[in-house]
């Protein structure tokens, strides 16, 4: 439920309804706009639908949410939330760049993608320090050996660390040398995890799961949000589908759907979208296109010799020239939202 305040309400009247709120032992969430300032009420709220707030002066009507994400709707917060990660705007109307290998593989190797990464305009370095694989035979991550590699080289390129963490076990560490917290699809449901994850009050990117609807993904976000961390972010990573042309289905779709229907910024991931390399850059430009916040993308030195997802990542000249192609759609969606507000 929302109560939603007249434009000319005073900050005294906006007071008076939030103390009656709290009276009801509910939380409160306050968004205040240009023009109106929002009230969200969290909690059980059954009790408080009987409660005559229009009676209150300076308010103008009452909502009630029906949706079971609450924090994370647009009806609650009408707003677009802008994630500040120690300055750098998510959300804001700006296109965000990610990029980095797919597992950490040594010093020299994440200081190379930190240069490439940093030559095309990211100003994110992603990487893996503990890594979730299909076969435990395969190579899960240098753990706190890769998260002192990672963080070392995006200080000497100016720029931000996402890592995912796997486990509440190594949450406390993983937040010592990252700026963004990842959560990965196979993650997405685990729901300790993504409450240990919203006490930090970090930024998170949630990848949207192997087989998760955008329900699912909404209410999975709001786990984090409802621990009172509302730094998140959406990944669409692509989901699980019968095709077998390309690693998963890209749903650009979900792009204009959570912006309907969430206040977070969204992020598209092309490398895990379709996992082949040579239609990454395509999808990248289609990610812009649809209207998303950011991109994350994998690129490597040497893809070849890579030590995990080789057959998805950028070498230096394809990421290059994709980067080229991205800034012009880009600029070109500048206009076209521009437009849109005339």
């Amino acid at each position: 439920m929302i109560v939603i305040m007249k434009p000319n309400a005073t900050k005294e009247q906006v007071n008076v309804v939030i103390e009656r709120i709290k009276k009801e032992g509910l939380d409160v969430h306050l968004s205040e706009g240009t023009e109106q300032t929002i009230i969200g009420l969290v909690g059980d709220t059954r009790g408080a639908q009987d409660i005559g707030f229009k009676s209150y002066d300076g308010v103008e009507q009452t909502v009630k949410i029906t949706c079971s994400y609450k924090l994370t709707s647009r009806e609650f917060h009408p707003a677009d939330t802008v994630v500040d990660v120690d300055g750098l705007k998510i959300g804001d109307g700006s296109m965000v760049m990610m990029a980095g290998p797919c597992s950490i593989e040594g010093l020299d190797q994440i200081m190379e993608c930190a240069r490439i990464a940093k030559e095309g305009g990211a100003t994110v370095l992603r990487g893996g320090a503990f890594k979730p694989r299909t076969s435990p035979y395969a190579f899960q991550g240098l753990e706190e050996e890769g998260l002192k590699y990672i963080r070392e080289a995006a200080d000497k390129y100016d720029m931000k660390v996402i890592t995912e963490v796997m486990d509440e076990a190594n949450l406390e560490l993983v937040c010592r040398y990252t700026d963004i917290i990842q959560v990965g699809a196979r993650n997405m449901q685990n729901f300790k995890l993504l409450e240990a994850i919203g006490k930090t009050g970090k930024p998170v990117a949630l990848k949207r799961g192997i087989s998760g609807t955008i329900d699912e993904w909404l209410n999975a976000a709001e786990y984090i949000a409802n621990r009172g961390n509302f730094n998140i972010m959406f990944v669409e990573r692509g989901i699980r589908t019968y095709e077998t042309a390309t690693r998963n289905t890209l749903d650009l779709s979900a792009v204009p759907v959570i912006k309907k229907l969430s206040h977070f910024p969204i992020i598209v991931d092309p490398s895990h979208g379709v996992g082949v390399w040579d239609y990454v850059p395509q999808m990248a430009i289609a990610g812009v296109a649809a209207g998303a916040d950011g991109l994350i993308v994998e690129i490597h030195p040497d893809p070849a010799k890579a030590w995990s997802d080789g057959q998805q990542s950028l070498n230096e000249k394809t990421y290059l020239n994709m980067m080229e192609q991205v800034h012009i759609i880009e600029e070109a969606m500048k206009k076209v939202n521009a437009i849109k507000l005339i």
